[in-house]
């Protein structure tokens, strides 16, 4: 993966304390639901490759809910990013999920890319930090609820990021550029130096599915993040359930899922999860894209792009 610039993220240690986490704003990320040009009677297959290019008839709307409490218990691998970028801190949602490497041990949380890189319009995002099962039991002023309600696993800051070409290339904050490959890994540690794996101290990690099949065979997947712009506040974690369609904006691209969801600015990045066979989740796209009025959302298709990502993170090659 080719990197621009250099991705430093030194740990500084309470810097992200109850004010700056209460500060954070969602990183706008929006489409103008114009651009998109539904196919008339869109062909349906088995094969992931035929859905490139197509997009369904608009999703209905379907109203977020909240995920049950005690987080630890219910989403544990689930929680909210917070970063620093030129226009003030920022939060979106992550998912801690499984090392190739480092079977049982993972300290690998995906996100959206543009939680990590401007894309087009920027650099690398500076003070990347993951708090998984964030506000674990729902304090209603989490900001003065005690800390480890807050962070019952603790912070764990990004110690190295990689996201797609295709989003450092193309990726923008309006219009939907780059969405398709709108998909990042952060490699992570505690802020306390535990030497415990992210994934042994949360209990478990999702397994990305890179070979997902074709719309038409998905069945229901359930969206999970924390939605910080009206009406939501960033301090619960929702979720929608929906049989996901396909959008495209760049044909030359994997398709991108689209779902009914009423979640806004804030849950960008964390996972979509469909369960196998084998009941099993699996975590096949992240949230990437919605139009102002919060109907529905959508994110990328994860192919070999997303994979060469997380693969360059877990080889441990710099």
């Amino acid at each position: 993966m080719r990197d621009i610039g250099e991705f430093i993220n030194p740990i500084i240690e309470g810097l992200w304390d109850s004010d700056r986490m209460e500060e954070a704003q969602d990183p706008d990320q929006a489409i103008d639901e114009t651009e998109i040009e539904e196919d008339v009677n869109p062909p349906e297959s088995e094969d992931p490759q035929a859905d490139r290019g197509i997009t369904d008839v608009e999703p209905l709307p379907v109203d977020a809910q909240q995920v049950p409490f005690p987080y630890t218990d219910n989403a544990a691998p689930i929680g909210k990013v917070f970063f620093d970028t030129p226009e003030g801190s920022m939060v979106c949602s992550g998912t801690v999920v499984k090392d190739p490497a480092k079977p049982g041990q993972s300290n690998l949380v995906a996100t959206a890319g543009h939680c990590v890189h401007a894309g087009t319009e920027g650099g690398w995002f500076r003070n990347i930090a993951f708090v998984p099962a964030f506000n674990n039991n729902g304090a209603p002023d989490p900001h003065n609820a005690p800390f480890e309600e807050m962070a019952p696993y603790g912070i764990y800051w990004a110690n190295y990021v990689s996201t797609t070409q295709y989003w450092i290339d193309n990726g923008t904050a309006m219009g939907g550029g780059g969405a398709h490959g709108d998909f990042a890994i952060l490699e992570v540690e505690n802020e306390d130096g535990s030497s415990q794996s992210l994934e042994e101290t949360v209990g478990n990690a999702v397994e990305i599915d890179f070979d997902a099949p074709a719309v038409s065979g998905l069945g229901d997947v359930t969206l999970y993040g924390f939605p910080a712009a009206d009406p939501y506040d960033g301090n619960l974690m929702y979720n929608c359930t929906d049989t996901p369609s396909r959008l495209s904006l760049d044909s030359a691209m994997p398709g991108m899922y689209w779902a009914g969801c009423t979640m806004t600015g804030g849950s960008s990045g964390g996972p979509w999860i469909r369960w196998d066979a084998d009941n099993e989740p699996r975590l096949i796209s992240v949230n990437s894209i919605g139009p102002m009025e919060s109907t529905w959302l959508a994110g990328p298709r994860l192919e070999d792009d997303a994979q060469a990502v997380l693969d360059h993170v877990s080889s441990g090659q710099r």
